[in-house]
């Protein structure tokens, strides 16, 4: 189906994206793998290459474009089959909050190198003993003076090594309600007590930089509070939304591109004397992808549109998480199979894919939890 969200200078934009990967990323992505980290200077050539922050206002610094800017720098990350630069993250989910809710010194002072790449920004909220669960967070942040003192330790932080910035969840607040005591705090790196803790290994997404971080006594400047004191969890909610949809346009793009290399080696690759993609339950397995894949698109850029139309889709960006991430996994391990041994092997993306895919259904969420949400909105 022909795709109609993008206008022609959208496209010509795609175009600079494409280039951008193909140059500075593509030649680096072994090495990052290798590093378990990527380059810190890659994003500082991305900022001036106008990839961050895309839909960020020009009186805030940024290039003044929309989402959908974002949205192709997704879609052109999925297209290298790269996992591990965390711009959708850092541009489409960190940054927002600041944007939204920051204070006017704070978006002043920070934004204009969020958009440039001299900020690298991290959000931290897991907990070793809380995954999903936000209102089980035990961190603090005990106000003393001008100051804010945060004590606890997040885990599984995307850009925790590289962050300059870091958007925390802690407790601030006596509320007996726990969604009325957490408040977010800009934690700057290099802010005695805050700790960059060792960087994880993990099973797919290899290139990106995931670590513990740790706050002992860690003075923060009361000016670093965003929002209002106790505000962090309507503001989590807020964001949460654009947040699974970013992984929900990460899962199509992945399977779309699964799907489009499969469909080429399956009439490259032979087996008894003729292109696997001949036999027929090749053409059937990749016929239900292929429909799956189709469906997926279809629903997300209606999503996309009425997202940026400002409606309140808490119940379908849940879905879209949910949905696209399985699809996604049922794509990629159909697809998988078709290249035999050769799919068991890291030098081919397909393997990479195969790992990358599995966490879309844990983070941001995990996809029980979007079905808890989904019910919910269903009056359940």
């Amino acid at each position: 189906m022909k795709r109609t969200l993008f206008s022609p200078d959208h496209e010509i934009f795609r175009q600079t994206v494409r280039e951008f990967f193909l140059r500075e990323v593509v030649p680096h992505q072994e090495r990052w793998a290798e590093a378990g980290i990527v380059d810190r200077e890659v994003w500082r050539k991305a900022g001036t290459a106008g990839l961050l922050c895309p839909w960020l206002a020009e009186e805030d610094g940024g290039p003044g474009g929309d989402f959908l800017h974002s949205v192709i720098v997704m879609e052109e990350l999925g297209r290298v089959y790269e996992s591990g630069f965390a711009l959708p993250l850092h541009s489409d989910v960190v940054v927002p909050y600041l944007a939204s809710f920051g204070s006017e010194e704070l978006k002043r002072r920070v934004l204009p190198g969020c958009v440039a790449g001299d900020i690298v920004t991290a959000i931290a909220m897991t907990e070793p003993g809380t995954g999903s669960d936000l209102a089980a967070i035990a961190t603090t942040a005990r106000r003393d003076g001008d100051d804010y003192i945060i004590n606890g330790a997040k885990t599984f932080i995307t850009n925790g090594i590289l962050c300059d910035l870091c958007i925390v969840a802690a407790r601030s607040e006596q509320s007996d309600s726990p969604h009325q005591n957490l408040s977010l705090f800009a934690v700057e790196a290099g802010t005695p007590g805050f700790h960059k803790g060792k960087k994880l290994k993990k099973m797919g997404m290899s290139s990106q930089d995931t670590s513990e971080l740790a706050f002992e006594d860690c003075r923060v400047p009361a000016a670093n509070l965003i929002g209002p004191p106790g505000g962090g969890f309507l503001m989590l909610m807020q964001k949460l939304q654009q947040e699974r949809l970013v992984v929900a346009i990460g899962g199509q793009v992945g399977a779309e591109v699964v799907l489009a290399d499969t469909l080429k080696y399956v009439q490259e690759r032979k087996a008894f004397g003729k292109p696997i993609g001949k036999f027929q339950n090749t053409q059937f397995k990749l016929a239900e992808c292929a429909t799956e894949v189709e469906i997926g698109r279809a629903f997300l850029d209606r999503l996309i549109a009425e997202h940026m139309s400002g409606e309140y889709l808490v119940k379908e960006c849940s879905m879209a998480k949910l949905w696209q991430t399985e699809m996604l996994g049922r794509v990629v391990d159909t697809c998988l199979q078709f290249f035999g041994g050769y799919g068991y092997m890291l030098e081919y993306p397909i393997s990479r894919a195969y790992m990358d895919a599995r966490v879309q259904r844990i983070y941001a969420g995990t996809n029980e939890i979007m079905k808890i949400i989904i019910a919910k909105q269903l009056g359940l």
